[in-house]
């Protein structure tokens, strides 16, 4: 029994979606994937958005991957982008795919020496990997791809994949909607009070600084706390940073 199979038998993938669908934060999604990723055997994913035919660069369009930086790096400065198959292919098309460097051919023909990429990515132990399409309520697409050097993915596998991937693209989605709304919600005092928080000003600090008494800076922060939906102000001041509203 493999790896995958073993896990499949203790728990089914709707345990995974369950488990998924309870997450917050952003981070929490990641770390997810970087677990789902080794129990399908794999090495790296990507979550990014459907690039535009003008983007230049695949790291702006990612949400969320675990893709080496030197390779995410190499990728953009060689543009890569400009002018992949598979991008060229999730453009045109909803149903997933695999791709092998030890076999190439086949559906996607490229426009620049095939040794580049192939050269790039098994550089970096992915010679072989799948792409899911994916696209959220609002009618956003996007993708969700698994590499490695492992064998092919099997038809089961695929599914399993493909089902996990529409549940983890909608999930980053619900998360950056409640992060909007809750930005939408702060006021501009709560939000000086989580800026002063994270300077490491204490409530009696900022209160001098603000000219209010300790009381209503702590009323502050502890409003701000509940609309961030997190338990402290520490969690409040971290979400707060992750998602642009203090810096």
């Amino acid at each position: 029994m493999s790896e995958v199979e073993s896990y499949s038998a203790q728990r089914p993938i709707g345990a995974l979606i369950d488990e998924l669908i309870s997450y917050k934060t952003q981070f929490d999604v990641f770390r997810f994937m970087k677990r789902a990723t080794e129990i399908f055997g794999a090495r790296t994913f990507m979550v990014f958005n459907l690039p535009a035919p003008t983007s230049l660069d695949l790291s702006s369009n990612s949400i969320i991957t675990n893709w080496p930086a030197e390779l995410l790096s190499a990728y953009d400065q060689t543009q890569l982008l400009s002018d992949s198959p598979v991008i060229l292919h999730l453009r045109t098309s909803t149903v997933p795919f695999q791709y092998d460097f030890d076999r190439p051919g086949g559906r996607f023909t490229y426009s620049r020496p095939f040794e580049e990429p192939r050269d790039l990515f098994c550089r970096f132990g992915l010679p072989r990997g799948a792409h899911f399409p994916v696209h959220d309520s609002s009618g956003s697409r996007g993708a969700v791809s698994f590499a490695g050097d492992r064998p092919p993915f099997s038809l089961s596998e695929l599914i399993e994949l493909s089902y996990l991937s529409m549940y983890v693209y909608n999930r980053l989605a619900e998360i950056r909607d409640m992060d909007n709304r809750a930005t939408e919600m702060l006021t501009e005092r709560e939000i000086d009070c989580l800026n002063w928080t994270a300077a490491g000003k204490t409530s009696v600090e900022i209160a001098e600084i603000l000219g209010l008494s300790e009381h209503t800076i702590n009323h502050y922060l502890n409003r701000a706390t509940k609309k961030l939906d997190t338990v402290n102000r520490t969690q409040a001041v971290a979400k707060a940073l992750r998602i642009g509203l203090i810096k």
